[in-house]
C-alpha cells in the first residue's frame, strides 16, 4: 500500500505506516528542496526558477541539486529513526500496521475534530500472528501470458538479422501494453534509433486493451482493425499506429469513437492514425509524434510540447489548454472551433496556400521548416494511405476548396522560440 499527499517530516512517514502504508510518495516538499517557489505557474513555461520551463534564459536560473533531495531525505529518515526509538520499534517493517501506537486524544480534543469519529480508521482486527500487517508478497503481472512474448518469438528474424517480419493474430480488451515488451527488445539492441521503417509490422483484429502500443519503438508499426481502449500510444517513441473500425461496421467512422482517452500521453516520437473519434486529453503532453484522427473530445492538445496533431471533425471544449510547442490542424467546417479552444497560450491563424505563405510569412516561423500545406496534405495523404479515411480522401480531393476551413493552432512561445532560435543561427553565421 503507498500513501501519498503533503508528506514532508519523518513523522509523517511513522503515521503512514502506522496506518498500514508499505511505500510513501514525496512530491511537493523534494521539489521545493531543488528551488521550487510554488509560484503555480507551471502550464505558463515562465517558472522564475527554472524548474518548470523551456525557456533557456530561465532554466539557467535552476540552481537545484541531486544533494539536495539526497540531504532532505536523509533528515526525514533520521526523524523517523528517532520516533521509532521512542515508541521501541527496531525495524521498520514491524511499524507498519500498528495502529495501536497513535495516541489520538488531542487530536479528537480539538475543536475541529468534534463529532468526528476514526474508530474504523484506526479499528485493528483480530488476526492470528501468521496474518501479515504489511506486503510480503509479490504481484504477479501475468507478464509470462502477454501476447508480446509470442510476438518476440515471431520477431527473432527482424530483432536479430533485420529481416521484415509480418505477423497476424487477434487481439482481445485483456491484452494490455501489447507491443511494449517488444519495443523493449527493439531498444535493448538498437537504442532509440530503432529498426528500420516497418521493419516489424503487425497486424490485429479485434478490441486492444488499455495502453495499445505503448513506448512503441522505432521500426514497429501496429496496425489494429477494431478499436482502442485508453492510453493508447502513451510514449510512443517512434513507431507507427493505424486503427480503423471493421469493414462489417456500419456507422460513419466521423460520429463513433474508435480509441479512448488520453491517448499519446508523453508521445515523443511516431506517428498515429485514427479513422473515427478519439476521447479526452487527446495527445495530451505529446511532445514529438505526428497523429492525426476524425475527432476528439475535451482538452485535446493539453500541455503539447511538440509534434503534429490534424483533427478531420470537431473537437470539444479546452482544446489547446497549456499548449506550448508543436502545431495542431483543425478542420472546422461550421466556424465554431474558436469557442471551443482555449487561446490563452495559442493564436489561431488560417492555412495558407504555399505561394501564399511564402509571400506572408517569415520562413523563421514555419513549423518544421516547411509550409503548413504541405505538412497538412502529407500528413492527410498519409493518413488516407494507412486506414482508407474517406474523410481524409473527400477533403483532399477538393483541396482548393477546403483548405480555407483549416484552422492552425500556434502556440505563441514556440513562434517566438522559432524566431529566437533562427535569430542566433543568422548571428552565429555572421
Amino acid at each position: 500500500m503507498q500513501v501519498d499527499g503533503q508528506l514532508k517530516t519523518g513523522r509523517d512517514v511513522v503515521i503512514g505506516a502506522m496506518l498500514g502504508a508499505d511505500e510513501f510518495g514525496f512530491a511537493t516538499a523534494p521539489l521545493v528542496v531543488e528551488g521550487c517557489i510554488m509560484m503555480r505557474k507551471c502550464h505558463l513555461n515562465t517558472c522564475p526558477v527554472g524548474v518548470a520551463t523551456q525557456d533557456p534564459v530561465l532554466r539557467k536560473k535552476f540552481q537545484g541539486r541531486p544533494e539536495h533531495v539526497i540531504n532532505y531525505f536523509f533528515f526525514v529518515a533520521e526523524e523517523a529513526r528517532e520516533l521509532m526509538a521512542k515508541l521501541g520499534i527496531r525495524r521498520f517493517d514491524d511499524l507498519i500496521g500498528r495502529a495501536d501506537l497513535l495516541d489520538m486524544r488531542k487530536g479528537v480534543a480539538h475543536w475541529k475534530a468534534r463529532g468526528l469519529d476514526f474508530a474504523k480508521i484506526f479499528y485493528q482486527p483480530k488476526m492470528p500472528a501468521e496474518v501479515a500487517r504489511r506486503q510480503c508478497e509479490t504481484q504477479d503481472h501475468g507478464l509470462d501470458k502477454a501476447i508480446d512474448n509470442r510476438l518476440i518469438e515471431l520477431a527473432r528474424p527482424a530483432l536479430e538479422r533485420g529481416e521484415k517480419v509480418a505477423i497476424d493474430m487477434p487481439i482481445r480488451n485483456i491484452n494490455r501494453t501489447v507491443g511494449t515488451m517488444l519495443s523493449s527488445e527493439v531498444a535493448r539492441r538498437y537504442g532509440h534509433e530503432g529498426l528500420p521503417d516497418d521493419t516489424i509490422r503487425v497486424r490485429f483484429a479485434g478490441s486492444a486493451g488499455q495502453s495499445f502500443g505503448a513506448f512503441l519503438a522505432r521500426g514497429i508499426t501496429l496496425d489494429l482493425i477494431g478499436e482502442t481502449n485508453d492510453y493508447c500510444g502513451k510514449g510512443l517513441s517512434g513507431g507507427r499506429i493505424t486503427v480503423q473500425p471493421s469493414s462489417k461496421f456500419r456507422g460513419d467512422p466521423r460520429e463513433n469513437i474508435i480509441t479512448g482517452n488520453v491517448v499519446l500521453y508523453g508521445a515523443i516520437a511516431g506517428e498515429a492514425y485514427f479513422r473515427g473519434v478519439a476521447g479526452e486529453r487527446f495527445a495530451v503532453r505529446n511532445s514529438g509524434a505526428q497523429a492525426v484522427v476524425e475527432g476528439v473530445g475535451d482538452h485535446g492538445c493539453e500541455y503539447m510540447t511538440g509534434g503534429t496533431v490534424v483533427v478531420l471533425g470537431a473537437t470539444g471544449r479546452n482544446f489547446a489548454a497549456g499548449m506550448s510547442g508543436g502545431v495542431a490542424y483543425v478542420y472546422d467546417a461550421d466556424g465554431t472551433f474558436a469557442s471551443k479552444c482555449n487561446t490563452a497560450m495559442v493564436a489561431l491563424e488560417p492555412v495558407l496556400a504555399e505561394a501564399e505563405q511564402e509571400g506572408k510569412v517569415a520562413r523563421d516561423v514555419w513549423h518544421m521548416g516547411e509550409a503548413d500545406e504541405v505538412i497538412l496534405k502529407r500528413t492527410m495523404e498519409n493518413h488516407a494511405r494507412h486506414t482508407g479515411s474517406a474523410r481524409a480522401k473527400d477533403i483532399l480531393a477538393q483541396w482548393a476548396a477546403e483548405r480555407g476551413k483549416f484552422v492552425k493552432v500556434f502556440p505563441n512561445e514556440y513562434k517566438r522560440a522559432l524566431g529566437e532560435l533562427a535569430a542566433r543561427k543568422r548571428k552565429l553565421a555572421a
